[in-house]
């Protein structure tokens, strides 16, 4: 499958999963994501998917391991810890923090001609840099452009705006927060679980290159073979 073919396989399934988002504003949301780089953007300049759709692919990524994260239970997802209920979150909620966390990564990226080596040759290369064009944080930022278009539960908002866990700088707030909304560990956990397990510079690692999850080989087996 070409790049190109991939990027329009997750930009479907992206799609599909936020149609079942039935909320005031979410339409005005959508038309503002697809004008924006959401679907080109990177994930990031060199840690991971550090390439054209990439920011894309990770949203995707986080989704898939929340969901495997969760308990499904009727009508809702419940987050466990020792096999005791902690959390509750229903489908649409999920949707909304896994696939729209990073959204503050749009309109955040650039590229600029660097040079380098290969096989003894210079030759030029786009290289991926950061150009903040919104510079109003991370997740706070996040939770601010969703709301421009579409009112968030607070369960939602603060998932969203915690998401990067004990990299935050106010650890006693964010402690504070995880106590009152313990989905906010489910979703830093996916996302950590994402960038660490699934993913490497240039793609999916091989054993998560298949979107359905079931199908995917042991990332053990990947590990072993290096």
């Amino acid at each position: 499958m070409s790049d190109k073919e991939k990027m329009e396989v997750n930009i479907k399934r992206f799609e599909t999963e936020m149609a079942k988002v039935k909320r005031t504003g979410i339409d005005e949301l959508m038309s503002f994501i697809r004008k924006s780089d959401m679907y080109k953007a990177p994930a990031s300049t060199r840690f991971h998917l550090s390439v054209t759709g990439g920011l894309l692919q990770h949203s995707l990524n986080v989704f898939d391991a929340l969901k495997a994260s969760l308990v499904q239970e009727e009508d809702a997802f419940v987050y466990k810890v020792a096999g005791i209920p902690v959390a509750r979150i229903t489908e649409e909620s999920m949707i909304i923090i896994a696939l729209l966390h990073d959204l503050c990564k749009t309109y955040f990226y650039t590229t600029e001609v660097r040079n380098r080596k290969v096989n003894g040759k210079w030759e030029q290369y786009d290289a991926f840099i950061v150009n903040d064009k919104i510079p109003y944080g991370h997740g706070e930022k996040s939770v601010m452009m969703i709301e421009e278009y579409m009112k968030l539960l607070p369960v939602e908002r603060y998932a969203i705006r915690w998401h990067m866990g004990y990299t935050e700088s106010d650890t006693l707030t964010l402690s504070s927060a995880i106590d009152k909304y313990p989905i906010i560990w489910a979703l830093h956990s996916a996302d950590q679980k994402a960038s660490h397990f699934m993913e490497d510079m240039e793609g999916n690692k091989p054993s998560f290159t298949d979107s359905d999850t079931g199908k995917q080989g042991s990332v053990f087996e990947e590990v072993a073979s290096r």
